[in-house]
């Protein structure tokens, strides 16, 4: 982490240094309270996902506004959640590799930590890391839904791998991960419908299975932003963990939203300068791929209609300015909404965290580069 932020407290958003990661508060905050007000009165809890903003900051808000924990995909991310004052953390990921296992085992004897599984091998090496710990781990086995990426086919394989976590000394059979990441941005509600559908059906006949086999299956965890709702109302679905609704981004704003789910707004934007206007019709920023992730696509032009950011190198951002339209003047400062969250916000050291204009606080990216 550098030494010092883009920013002070007290300061005007307008004198911030650029890029910088900017969080209006206000909007970060509404969108805390909707999704709490989402799951609250049902008896599914929330989970979010850590991954979005690796901040053990923006973590405790999310528990104070109701979450149970959170969900992050490292051990180093979890190692600087609990830091930062995280009891409770689910990685929903598999974990491959001694010195990782030993990693999470020795981490279990300060917080309350869960981990998933897809693999007998990787069942017996959970087992050997908790026991030369000295800590019993909570494991969950991640089915295939839909996405294809990791996760046992769902049914009898999903079955035998929860036997063998029940039969290990060292481990407790704690549920099932059951995320459709391919799903979140599927652009139609009806598609994402279907998908979910699909999905709701293999984790409720797997659910099922295990328990008319004497296996009890206490923990259905999963679903993301894009998908919430549904897996809300399957009836199936015990935790919930969404991650990008705190911040939003390009790709989620591009999704058909159903008129009867909660709206999320964009709270996290990149703050750019424009460094160069060579003509009219173009404009550089200073904003390229090391302040921004194009893996979703280019960023948006905050309120700016008729500008368009077109190409990204490593320390440019180009513009193109429609005919007739004002370009932005040199020195100029822009807003940025990201294409997407989660690898941005892994780009900083800091969260400026702006409330009506002004600079409130500055949040340190505490997981940052946590990708072991």
């Amino acid at each position: 982490m550098t030494t010092s932020a883009a920013a002070t407290v007290g300061m005007p958003l307008a004198a911030v240094d650029t890029p910088a990661l900017i969080l209006d508060l206000d909007a970060f905050e509404r969108n805390l309270e909707r999704m709490a007000n989402a799951v609250r009165g049902t008896p599914v809890s929330l989970r979010p996902h850590a991954k979005s903003h690796k901040c053990a900051q923006i973590a405790l808000r999310q528990i104070v506004a109701g979450a149970v924990g959170v969900c992050c995909q490292k051990v180093s991310e979890a190692e600087a959640l609990v830091a930062g004052g995280v009891s409770d953390v689910l990685i929903a990921n598999e974990v491959v590799g001694t010195g990782k296992l030993d990693r999470l085992a020795a981490l279990a004897r300060t917080a309350k930590l869960g981990v998933c599984v897809d693999a007998a091998q990787n069942v017996a090496d959970l087992d050997a890391a908790a026991a030369r710990a000295g800590v019993r781990l909570d494991v969950l086995v991640e089915i295939n839904v839909g996405g294809d990426r990791c996760g046992v086919e769902p049914g009898a394989p999903a079955l035998a791998l929860a036997r063998a976590i029940a039969a290990s000394g060292n481990l407790r059979f704690a549920g099932l991960q059951a995320y459709h990441g391919g799903a979140q941005h599927l652009r139609s509600v009806a598609n994402r419908r279907d998908a979910i559908g699909r999905a709701v059906d293999l984790v409720r006949s797997t659910r099922e299975l295990m328990e008319t086999s004497g296996v009890a299956c206490e923990t259905v965890t999963g679903a993301g932003t894009g998908s919430f709702p549904l897996e809300l109302a399957s009836g199936v679905y015990d935790e919930l963990q969404p991650g990008s609704y705190i911040f939003m981004d390009a790709d989620y704003n591009r999704n058909e939203v159903d008129a009867a789910w909660p709206h999320f707004e964009q709270s996290l934007f990149v703050w750019t300068t424009v460094m160069s206007r060579p003509n009219a019709a173009r404009a550089m920023v200073d904003a390229g791929l090391k302040a921004s992730s194009v893996d979703s696509g280019m960023p948006q032009v905050w309120n700016l209609p008729g500008v368009e950011f077109v190409k990204a190198s490593d320390e440019h951002g180009v513009l193109v300015i429609a005919p007739g339209v004002e370009a932005p003047a040199l020195g100029e400062k822009l807003l940025l909404v990201p294409g997407h969250c989660d690898p941005t916000v892994n780009l900083y050291d800091w969260f400026v965290c702006v409330r009506r204009g002004v600079v409130e606080a500055l949040w340190p990216v505490s997981a940052r580069g946590a990708i072991r």
